[in-house]
């Protein structure tokens, strides 16, 4: 049975609820057709977590990790507590090690499963391990776990070796630097967590700063795992000046753009006035893509999501972090960063090599239907407001020749909740987490993001019934049609 086209049948109705997207054994997003399915899953519903076929990676076990996950709960007697596998040693220590600095009275061990180390805790120890797997991204993967469990083989080390040499050396073209400077991570967020410790050993005991509203593992992650995060979101530059003076933070983050509001600050004058105080900056281009925008002469580490837009297949994890040859401290971040808490996976990394081959081709059709539907949304009705990179003069200010503004636009509607509810639940296209896809994703992002902090989103100018759209590849004609019959739903 061939998998199911989600550009011509997307999972909409109520009935799609759980389905894997793509229809993949490895897919990082899951059907969430209705609102209602969104808050239920927020809620922990279990009709609504029992019908999931799988989970964005980070937020919760893949089946086939979790499979892995009960087999080292059953053989270590773990019944009240938590196994998480990781693909190294290095990565289940480091979990470890969190665990007990958060929590020094929790009982925590590492026990190898089917080659998987796993890092088991008693009760007290859950809330710190699932903490650390969520923002952290170094958890096992489903390809490493399906090869652990003898359903599929484990591939050649010289095919993946070949793989990442190809994956560097294209994403050093992309980005313009030697491929040296490239590293391959299993996930974005395990990339800033590598950038985090090098920034950590170069600045001990200092807390980052993160500019615009963020991202929120960009945010927690930091926060939570390393010596802290604080937010501005002022983007007034007098007043940047005087906070990096008060503050003096680890380093300064930023995402181009932000998510959902798809701003940019004004990173040439940020990074001056930053490196001029000594502060490392560390640039998220995920949603903008290394493929429109040039942050390297600006930031000191750029990293990146190579599962959305560059893999574009929805079922890869991985993430690149990549050092800039004009940083000031280019050496000691090398140095530090030599050695990996996980590699990228061999078989994420085949995968992942195949899937980007054509991200050049593929890219630009995106640039252009989310362009089309940006300016087809901005004149309807029912629209309030689109929110889009090519409306922020600092994301164009970083664009290169050519170049488009990416894949991802959000809006909000007039009537506000209770039309965002009849919209999103009439709207014939994927809806779940995750962008970057060939098929068009809808999500209510904030309930995703900021469910139980919704009333401090609201206060930061980012409103609940916002709806996040990842353009895909469907014929953008077609996909207007689908959002015009929504409206009128």
């Amino acid at each position: 049975m061939s998998p199911r086209d989600l550009l011509q049948d997307p999972c909409w109705h109520a009935d799609d609820l759980g389905k894997a997207l793509p229809d993949s054994p490895h897919a990082v997003s899951v059907a969430l057709p209705r609102w209602q399915d969104v808050v239920a899953y927020e809620e922990k519903d279990p009709a609504c977590l029992k019908a999931l076929q799988a989970i964005y990676p980070r937020f919760g076990f893949h089946p086939l990790v979790a499979e892995i996950a009960q087999k080292a709960r059953e053989e270590h007697g773990c019944a009240d507590g938590s196994a998480w596998p990781y693909p190294t040693a290095a990565a289940a220590e480091r979990a470890r090690f969190h665990c007990q600095r958060s929590e020094p009275m929790a009982k925590t061990t590492i026990k190898t499963i089917l080659g998987l180390p796993c890092l088991l805790t008693d009760a007290k120890g859950c809330s710190a391990a699932k903490a650390f797997w969520q923002h952290s991204g170094l958890g096992a993967s489903s390809r490493q776990a399906a090869s652990a469990l003898g359903l599929e083989p484990f591939p050649s080390v010289q095919a993946s070796a070949d793989a990442q040499t190809l994956l560097r050396q294209r994403l050093a073209e992309i980005y313009g630097c030697d491929p040296e400077l490239v590293q391959l991570h299993p996930s974005g967020m395990a990339a800033l967590t590598k950038a985090l410790e090098a920034i950590t050993a170069l600045r001990p005991g200092k807390p980052c700063l993160q500019l615009g509203f963020p991202y929120v593992d960009v945010l927690k992650l930091p926060e939570v795992v390393f010596e802290g995060c604080d937010l501005l979101l002022t983007t007034e530059l007098n007043r940047l000046a005087l906070e990096f003076d008060r503050r003096q933070p680890a380093a300064v983050i930023v995402e181009l753009p932000s998510n959902p509001m798809l701003q940019c600050v004004d990173l040439p004058a940020v990074a001056r006035l930053a490196q001029a105080r000594g502060i490392p900056v560390i640039a998220d281009d995920t949603i903008g893509s290394p493929l429109n925008l040039d942050a390297l002469p600006h930031a000191d580490l750029v990293f990146s999501s190579l599962t959305k837009s560059f893999a574009g297949r929805g079922d890869i994890l991985a993430g690149s972090l990549v050092v800039s040859p004009n940083s000031r401290w280019r050496e000691e971040l090398s140095r530090e960063l030599s050695t990996a808490l996980a590699p990228l996976g061999d078989a994420d990394a085949i995968a992942l090599e195949q899937a980007s081959r054509d991200v050049a081709q593929r890219l630009p059709q995106l640039n252009n239907a989310c362009q089309y539907l940006a300016g087809k949304l901005a004149s309807h009705p029912a629209v309030t407001r689109v929110h889009h990179p090519g409306q922020c003069a600092n994301f164009q200010a970083l664009m290169r020749p050519g170049a488009g503004h990416g894949c991802l636009l959000s809006f909000e509607l007039s009537g506000g909740v209770a039309q965002a509810k009849r919209v999103y639940d009439a709207l014939q296209v994927c809806k779940g987490p995750s962008l970057g896809t060939s098929f068009t994703l809808v999500c209510p992002y904030v309930l995703l993001a900021h469910y139980n902090e919704l009333s401090w989103a609201e206060s930061c100018g980012v409103p609940s019934h916002l709806l996040r759209v990842s353009v895909g590849l469907e014929d953008p004609d077609t996909l207007w049609q689908r959002f015009e019959m929504a409206f009128k739903a």
